[in-house]
């Protein structure tokens, strides 16, 4: 049966491709977005199905809305905006996962809550596993967004044994794909759009930080998956076990789009992990995760989508 489905944070990279895949599926879309990194053209095509709703609107303010699930991915996720500032962004991780889990009580509605592998800080373990509880610093620049994650998921877990709401909870790592903001600050746009437009390729560090890269198609199948597995709620890791170092990425980024850009190497942002790989065991196990696409193939399909619109 089609259910009544809220995104918040839809018009963003990843909500988008997530509205516009459950709404494939033949069920009733509203998303919530207040465009702060969200963009209206990511919807666009989506805009004319009557089973569509598109709705300006923050959630650290509290909304009454009739549905059956919620995907809560509202909150900045490159630390360009979630940085730029870093109030709200601890608002729109406590208030409005408040506000959200609230909303579910009250329309006992199951709800999913995008966290991230940024609970984790600067791990200490790798790779890393949903009962590691993390390295974070608490007051640095980037608390806003670590820390107000680790506290969405305490609320999840509260309302849930508190009040009985059925959370679900995924914790994302790096991902990539079409509709990212060039801007973002993320080592894949960036370096994809330095490439394109023949600039130097920025590394910070000495390249040698690892991350791995999931395509959107394949965290969003793993998304789904979880909102629609019983008699587990999370925390669990969603992304991709292969690992690359920056370096490695940002030679591949050159080579695919037969750019002349040189790698020049910056100081190391504050906080900034220095590994980071899920582990990927308990998605296996309990919902049967896998990924499909492979790092060269993503990036050649992020890199087509870039070359559009730089």
């Amino acid at each position: 049966m089609a259910k009544r489905i809220l995104i918040t944070g839809g018009a963003g990279f990843i909500g988008s491709h997530l509205a516009e895949t459950l709404l494939n599926e033949g069920n009733q879309i509203i998303v919530l977005d207040n465009f702060h990194t969200g963009r209206k053209e990511n919807l666009t095509h989506l805009l004319a199905n009557p089973n569509f709703e598109l709705i300006r609107h923050d959630i650290t303010d509290p909304i009454k809305l009739e549905v059956d699930e919620i995907y809560n991915m509202a909150c900045p996720a490159s630390p360009v905006h979630y940085q730029s500032n870093p109030i709200k962004t601890i608002k729109t991780n406590v208030l409005g996962m408040m506000n959200m889990l609230g909303l579910a009580k009250r329309v006992k509605a199951r709800i999913l809550q995008a966290s991230t592998s940024e609970v984790y800080g600067n791990p200490l373990e790798h790779p890393q596993t949903e009962s590691y509880w993390g390295n974070v610093n608490t007051i640095g620049i980037r608390s806003c967004y670590d820390e107000g994650k680790r506290v969405a998921e305490t609320l999840c877990f509260d309302y849930h044994r508190q009040h009985g709401v059925d959370i679900r909870v995924i914790r994302i790592f790096n991902t990539y794909g079409p509709r990212m903001i060039p801007d973002d600050g993320r080592v894949v746009s960036n370096f994809i759009v330095q490439a394109l437009r023949g600039e130097d390729i920025t590394i910070y560090g000495d390249g040698s930080q690892t991350r791995s890269f999931c395509y959107v198609d394949d965290l969003v199948r793993g998304i789904i998956k979880m909102m629609n597995t019983e008699n587990f709620i999370g925390p669990v890791n969603l992304g991709n076990e292969g690992e690359f170092t920056v370096k490695e990425l940002a030679e591949l980024v050159i080579k695919e789009t037969g750019s002349k850009s040189k790698i020049i190497y910056l100081p190391l942002p504050q906080d900034d992990p220095t590994r980071r790989k899920p582990n990927l065991s308990l998605a296996k196990e309990k919902l049967n995760y896998s990924t499909t696409v492979p790092l060269v193939e993503g990036v050649k399909k992020t890199i087509e989508y870039f070359s559009k619109r730089v």
